[in-house]
C-alpha cells in the first residue's frame, strides 16, 4: 500500500505474534465487511535489547522498511524515541511522561507541523488496577492521544489470549507511520 493509501485509512488493526526471543505486531487495514484485510505493516521488536530499536516494514517479507523508532539514550525512565520514514527522514517523535506516569501512563507524541499530543489511558480505575496488581496485567487498556480537547486517534487492547489493538484515526492529518509506531510501542514499552 502507498503512503496516500496508508494515510486514508481511519483504522487499522495490531496483533502482537508470540515468539521466544523477539515481539512481532502485525497491522491490517480493515475490509468492507469491518474484519482485518491486507497486511500494511510489520513490525519486529527484539526483547533485552540494550537500546531499544524497532523496525516497521511494509509487509512480512521485509523487504522494504516503512519507518521505525529508536531511543535516543540506552536508560531512561521518561524514554524518548525518534521516529523515522523508510529513508531515514525524521517524521516524529515520542516519550512517556515519567511524572504523570505514576498513576495514569502518559506519552507525549510529536509530529512537525502540528501541536503536541499527549496520549494516556481513558479509564483510571483500569490504570490504577494494573499498577498495583502484577497479576491483572491482562486488563485491556484504552489510550486517547489528544490536540488539546480533541482526540486525534486511539489504541484500545481487546479482550483474548494474545494482544490484539483496535486503531481508530479521527484526525487526517497525523501520520500514520507515526501512529503504527506509537501502537506498537505501546505494547513493547508500556510494561517499562
Amino acid at each position: 500500500m502507498d503512503i496516500a493509501a496508508l494515510q486514508a485509512q481511519t483504522r487499522l488493526f495490531l496483533r502482537q505474534k508470540i515468539t521466544m526471543m523477539v515481539n512481532r505486531y502485525v497491522v491490517h487495514v480493515p475490509q468492507p465487511d469491518g474484519s482485518e484485510g491486507p497486511v500494511v505493516a510489520f513490525a519486529e521488536q527484539k526483547r533485552m535489547a540494550f537500546k531499544e530499536q524497532v523496525t516497521i516494514y511494509t509487509d512480512e517479507s521485509r523487504e522494504r522498511p516503512l519507518a521505525g523508532f529508536k531511543a535516543r539514550k540506552v536508560i531512561d525512565l521518561a524514554g524518548e524515541y525518534d521516529v523515522v520514514d523508510d529513508s531515514g527522514t525524521p517524521i516524529g517523535m515520542f516519550r512517556k511522561d515519567f511524572g504523570r506516569s505514576l498513576l495514569r501512563s502518559t506519552w507525549q507524541l510529536q509530529q512537525p507541523g502540528l501541536p503536541t499530543l499527549t496520549g494516556h489511558e481513558r479509564n483510571l480505575a483500569v490504570a490504577l488496577l494494573r499498577r498495583f496488581a502484577d497479576s491483572l496485567s491482562w486488563l485491556p487498556y484504552h489510550f486517547d492521544f489528544s490536540i488539546g480537547a480533541s482526540i486525534a486517534f486511539s489504541v484500545d487492547r481487546r479482550w483474548g489470549l494474545r494482544d490484539r489493538y483496535l486503531i481508530d484515526i479521527h484526525d487526517p492529518r497525523v501520520d500514520r507511520r507515526l501512529v503504527i509506531a506509537m501502537a506498537v510501542a505501546l505494547d513493547a514499552l508500556q510494561a517499562r
